[in-house]
């Protein structure tokens, strides 16, 4: 094999080590959580907000990928600040903010340090498929 040959075979292992990093999967957080099921949570929350407005859905898609467009999925879109991911351009028609930080609001009561807001992105925007 030759050197040409080696570099995208090196990555393509990289890769597939990169994917079974810290996934979150469905159920992830069973037992986790003083007996709430998060992922049955963030749906009641997105469930409500999809009944007043449908729009919420894909809304929640777009900010995920959004969020993980450049650097993987780490709620960054999420930060204030003059230079931050939320205020550059290409996000500035994002939306959806104040439904993750109910979420997250309600999460921090049942079970304070345990949910990360990317894993909140990730299950509310999941919603689409479930």
């Amino acid at each position: 094999m030759t050197t040409r040959h080696l570099l995208p075979v090196a990555l393509l292992i990289l890769l597939r080590a990169a994917a079974t990093h810290g996934a979150l999967e469905v159920g992830f957080y069973t037992g986790k959580c003083k007996g709430t099921d998060v992922e049955v949570a963030i749906r009641g929350v997105v469930a409500a907000r999809f009944a007043k407005d449908p729009s919420v859905l894909p809304a929640l898609l777009r900010m995920q990928f959004h969020d993980c467009f450049v650097r993987g999925c780490d709620a960054s879109i999420l930060l204030d600040g003059a230079t931050s991911e939320k205020n550059a351009g290409a996000n500035q028609s994002v939306r959806g903010y104040e439904l993750i930080d109910e979420i997250k609001s309600a999460l921090e009561k049942a079970c304070p340090g345990v949910v990360s807001c990317a894993d909140i992105i990730t299950v509310a925007a999941r919603m689409l498929w479930s």
